[in-house]
């Protein structure tokens, strides 16, 4: 990293991690290690869908739909955010759930960046949010 800037490709380095790129997972001595914030570029094929509910949600989350159509399901209520920009914004305390309808790419913010909420083996042949 030269004068402390990094530049890259958000689908390029997203496909090296799960799609994180930003967030505690990374290594302490990379440059996007953080405890503050996480971010993700999800590329989700269509018909993908978290393996089980998020429970017991510490974080905060932003979830913007860059392309496709995609579902967020959240306690009694489900949001479909299907026009680019679209997007989800949930606090602390609120359980979640995903399903891509279509082929989508999403971005999400979280914060802070706490480990846990992992789904074991499913994530390493998908992404997730």
């Amino acid at each position: 990293m030269k004068d402390n800037v990094y530049v890259g490709n958000a689908g390029k380095d997203a496909a090296l991690d799960q799609g994180w790129l930003l967030g505690h997972l990374k290594d302490a001595d990379d440059p996007h290690h953080s405890e503050a914030v996480e971010i993700k570029w999800g590329v989700h094929p269509r018909a993908d869908e978290r393996a089980q509910w998020v429970k017991g949600e510490e974080r905060t989350a932003l979830l913007v739909l860059i392309s496709g159509r995609f579902r967020v399901e959240l306690p009694g209520r489900s949001v479909l955010l299907q026009e680019q920009g679209d997007y989800v914004l949930w606090g602390s305390g609120v359980d979640h759930s995903w399903f891509a309808e279509e082929e989508s790419v999403v971005l999400t913010v979280r914060w802070p960046s706490v480990p846990g909420y992992a789904v074991a083996e499913r994530d390493q042949a998908h992404s997730r949010s």
